[in-house]
Order: structure tokens, then sequence, then C-alpha cells
């Protein structure tokens, strides 16, 4: 008798616990920390700290080889701030030799604009004088044979000697008065044009190698703090994106990204109170408030490494701004809790 009353305890027993398992399908083993979780108008999921501008990749713009790498993991770093140099010493030469080029072009614009130096005019104008009395010399010595010849004094070709004598001090009077002319004339505009376009293009070939060299120096984009430096001086830099010198991130404001199971997206909204627990900080809580909601389900990305924890449930990431600046570095696994009632926490 006392045996059947047992066996018939024990069977109620089994059959209430399994509608009690049956009836809260959310329901955890003790001391478990629910993925998600409804208790009393609260939702309970897991979460992420991450910084305001999320992780940002630094990297060069050209590819090379680190010279100095100026700051290190957990350095605070301001905008434009230096933080690492490739070697330039190319593209510093090639700034020098086009500054070069700069003065050598304004000379030669100089020379066309301002024409000739009054020593040259001088001396152009001195060669017309000269080639003007010898042309006028052999003028009187052809006249003079001319009429020898007629006269039969003298033979043929001694008159065409001296023929050709006039007519090589002609051309060369011709060539003096050309050669004065341009040294005397104004720039012609075309010289001009194109002397002025020379200097331009110097100019812009100087600001090539400045904004060359400039890549070469990598600056901070943004404050923030230099969450990994993933390359040390000496080593080759790429100018692929997924190959950076640096991860950083503007940490001035905290945020989670809490994974609210699917079932529970109806009841989260931006404004709702919400609070933080981690495991490095005992029973002290973090508070907050939701900011963003996701528009759209996702796999998980947080997981608790609880045995009892499902993977293959949809969530909705939901992000939790953090009051004031708590000290929960970035990266860290919290227990999160979102008040969907309007109560206090």
């Amino acid at each position: 008798m006392k045996r059947r009353t047992l066996i018939i305890t024990g069977t109620a027993l089994a059959a209430l616990l399994i509608a009690k398992a049956t009836m809260h399908p959310h329901a955890q083993p003790a001391g478990a920390k629910p993925a998600t979780a409804v208790t009393s108008g609260v939702i309970s999921a897991a979460g992420r700290v991450e910084p305001v501008s999320e992780e940002v990749k630094i990297g060069a713009e050209l590819p090379g080889k680190l010279r100095q790498v100026l700051v290190d993991e957990g350095d605070h770093v301001r905008r434009g701030q230096v933080i690492a140099i490739l070697n330039n010493d190319d593209y510093s030469a090639r700034i020098q030799s086009q500054r070069a080029e700069i003065a050598m072009r304004e000379a030669e614009l100089n020379r066309v604009v301002n024409g000739s130096r009054q020593q040259e005019r001088s001396e152009a104008q001195a060669s017309v004088r000269e080639a003007d009395a010898v042309l006028s010399n052999a003028r009187a010595e052809m006249q003079r044979r001319e009429s020898l010849f007629r006269s039969g004094d003298i033979s043929r070709s001694d008159f065409e000697r001296t023929e050709r004598e006039f007519n090589v001090a002609k051309a060369r009077y011709d060539a003096v008065v050309q050669r004065h002319a341009f040294v005397d004339a104004d720039a012609r505009d075309e010289d001009r044009a194109r002397a002025q376009a020379s200097l331009s293009l110097a100019h812009a070939q100087l600001r090539e190698a400045e904004a060359m060299l400039a890549k070469t120096v990598v600056r901070a984009p943004m404050d923030g703090v230099i969450l990994r430096r993933h390359l040390r001086a000496g080593e080759t830099v790429s100018d692929k994106p997924e190959f950076p010198i640096f991860t950083m991130a503007d940490d001035s404001i905290l945020r989670v990204r809490v994974d609210v199971d699917e079932t529970d997206v109806a009841r989260v909204a931006v404004g709702q109170s919400a609070w933080f627990t981690a495991d490095a900080f005992g029973d002290r809580k973090f508070l907050g408030h939701v900011v963003r909601v996701g528009e759209q389900l996702g796999r998980k990305r947080v997981r608790t490494d609880e045995p009892t924890e499902r993977i293959d449930t949809k969530i909705l990431e939901t992000l939790v701004q953090l009051d004031g600046h708590p000290p929960l570095p970035v990266g860290l696994r919290v227990d999160s809790y979102i008040q969907t009632d309007g109560g206090v926490q």
C-alpha cells in the first residue's frame, strides 16, 4: 500500500514539472544567464559594449613601409593627430625637384615678358651699323668695278667676284637687321602664353608631389582611443582596407548592442530604460536607455556560452546608450535588462 502511494505521488510530481516547463518556455536552469528572457515587464538579453562610432579601421592611402608608429593601444588621440608615418624620402625629393622647376619656369616667363636686356639691344644695333657700312663699301666697289668692266679695264671674273662680295654683304646686313628686330621687339602673345602655361604646369606638379607626401602621414580621423595596433615600424603597409594599421573608435559615448529575441521585439521601443551587469563588476548596475531599435531580424551576434543557449533563434539588434561614461571596456559582454512596463529598475 505504501509502495503504491509513493508511485502515485512520484508520477504526479513528474507531471507537474512537465506542465510547468511547457507553460514557461523561457525558464532557465538555476544560476544560468538567459540569452533572452521576460520577467515582470523586463526583457533580459545578452549584450556587448561598443563605442558610439563603432570600430573604425585606419590604413594608409599609399602602399609602403612604416617608418614610425607614434601611438599604441589604449592611447587617446585627437582628430588630425599624426599617428604613423611611412617612408617618404622619394616624395620629399620630388618636391625639391619641382620647386627648382618652378624657379626655372619663372625665369623663362620673366625673360619673355621683359624682352632682351639693354646690352643685347645695343649689341644688335651696333651689328646693324657695322653690316650697313660693309654693305655700302661693297656697293661702291661693285659700281666702280662695273665701270671698269664696261671699259674693258678688268676681266669679267674680277667683276663677278666683286658682285659676289656685294651679295654676301647684303645678306649679312639683312640677317643682322632681322636679329635686331627680334631682340628689340615686344614679347609675342603666344610666347607669353606658352611660358605661362609651363609655369602653371610646374606649380600643378608641385601640388601633386605635396599631396603624395601628405598621404605618407597617417592622421587620426576623429577623437577617440586606439583599440588595436596591427603593424609595427618597419613592416609593410598595404593600401587595401582589409589590412589596416590601427583600429580605433570614438569612446566619448558608450553603447550596448543587445540581441533581443524575436518573440520580444513588439515590446521594445526607443526611450525605454535599461540597466546592465557584468561578472567583472559584481552586483554593480550601469544605467542607460534605448536609442535605436533595428528594422530587420538577423542572427545572434552575442553568445553567453551557456550550454542551454539557443543559437538558432532570430534576434533584433537594439542599441542602448549608457548614461555617463562608465568604466566598461569596449567589447565587454554584459547582461542586459530593458524595462518595458515603465517601471523603475
